[in-house]
């Protein structure tokens, strides 16, 4: 009789003895029982040879006792961080670590089975690997999921905010991408990604980045085939401080609760509709050039006075032509986009959020007494229309997430291959 399909769970640990123990709890209480678990604790060779690196190597060995003591029948422990065992040159961090520990799950796994992506400051429910299992089984030809994620609060007010400003921020991009029936909608954390074996394979593995590997893992599986968003299990990253990687949840917490909002605006949904209208004109430019709004950021971005003559040349249907459009104006493009036609404007991140909210979704801008939803009380709206990231209370600033992750269920719910 053949085995049940495995779920490989991938945890890349640095610096986290204090945090593993709680996500290995959490994986102990699940009800889908055929996992392994695979922990990569990691960090470069050098930082043993330097003096404020060794709290962290210390951490590590720590950790790596832990996991010694685990169910060897469970546990894999790739051993990157021991004297002799570190990351040498250039290859290291999270990214490394992802690509391979997901690389020798590939080597062992069967193409049925499913490479788990967490972070290891993780926290989830019982039924979560069933409820992944079942999503694969339910969409054999997904190609990953993309886990809905909520943060949870801490009670440190600056911390909270910081948060809260980053989550708003992830949800009214992913939201507005889902409104352009953009292919690259979905969110990227380490934390929620799950991968059949078989869809890793034939994207021939992750590309290893300093930071950010999660989101070119998913738009590299996302050219490939659909990607699921929706889950009724949620995942709890940890909502923590962390410069352990260049850009990211940790980073953005750390310069946005001092002020550093650069890298993560809100972008104003207008910038999206010339998204859409670009992809629009794609049928259209399978005969000629056109003109479309975001015409001058690709000429400078691929240095080509007709970005699209190349595919327009090797293309033999208009479907093909449009899908390699896709292929080439991809996330990346799109988000260096909305970020250089940001830089440009004038409009604040609280006045984008509102004019959104305003443009798409008003009835929850208005008391229930004038034909709105009743969601923000009176005092609410009016402190809504006088946002301020920096001043607003938290309460107010939670209830925006949560609205914000209400409307962005709405589309995960209805998103098909």
């Amino acid at each position: 009789m053949s085995r049940e399909r495995m779920i490989h769970v991938a945890i890349p640990a640095m610096n986290e003895a204090d945090f593993l123990p709680a996500t290995i709890d959490c994986l102990a209480k699940q009800t889908f029982k055929p996992f392994k678990v695979w922990v990569c604790v990691n960090q470069p060779e050098h930082w043993w040879d330097h003096a404020e690196k060794q709290p962290v190597c210390e951490n590590n060995q720590h950790t790596l006792h832990y996991l010694n003591e685990q169910d060897p029948d469970r546990f894999r422990i790739l051993d990157h961080s021991s004297r002799g065992k570190g990351w040498q040159g250039k290859a290291h961090g999270v990214g490394q670590a992802r690509k391979v520990l997901m690389d020798r799950i590939s080597q062992h796994a069967r193409s049925d089975d499913i490479i788990l992506s967490l972070d290891a400051d993780t926290l989830f429910g019982p039924d979560y690997l069933y409820s992944v299992n079942g999503i694969f089984s339910r969409y054999p030809a997904a190609v990953a999921l993309s886990n809905p994620y909520y943060h949870p609060l801490t009670r440190d007010e600056r911390l909270d905010r910081a948060m809260l400003r980053y989550e708003i921020y992830m949800r009214h991009y992913a939201i507005n991408m889902w409104r352009i029936r953009s292919p690259y909608s979905f969110t990227a954390l380490g934390s929620a990604i799950a991968i059949p074996v078989h869809a890793y394979r034939k994207i021939g593995g992750m590309t290893a980045k300093k930071s950010g590997e999660d989101f070119y893992l998913l738009q590299k599986l996302r050219k490939t085939g659909w990607i699921c968003n929706h889950n009724n299990q949620l995942v709890y990253p940890g909502t923590r401080y962390s410069d352990r990687v260049y850009f990211g949840t940790g980073p953005a917490l750390i310069k946005g609760s001092n002020g550093d909002w650069g890298s993560y605006p809100v972008y104003d949904h207008r910038l999206f509709d010339m998204v859409r209208k670009t992809c629009d004109f794609f049928p259209d430019l399978y005969t000629k050039p056109v003109e479309t709004p975001m015409s001058d950021f690709l000429r400078k971005k691929f240095r080509e006075s007709d970005p699209f003559s190349t595919i327009r040349h090797n293309a033999s249907t208009k479907e093909g032509f449009v899908k390699a459009c896709h292929q080439k104006i991809d996330g990346l493009r799109v988000l260096q986009f909305l970020k250089e036609t940001s830089a440009r404007t004038t409009v604040s991140d609280e006045s984008a959020l509102i004019s959104y909210l305003q443009q798409f979704h008003p009835e929850n801008l208005l008391p229930e007494q004038k034909g709105g939803t009743g969601y923000f009380s009176d005092s609410e709206i009016q402190n809504l229309h006088a946002l301020d990231f920096e001043a607003t209370g938290i309460t107010l600033l939670n209830k925006i997430r949560n609205l914000l992750r209400m409307i962005e269920i709405s589309h995960q719910e209805t998103d098909r291959p």
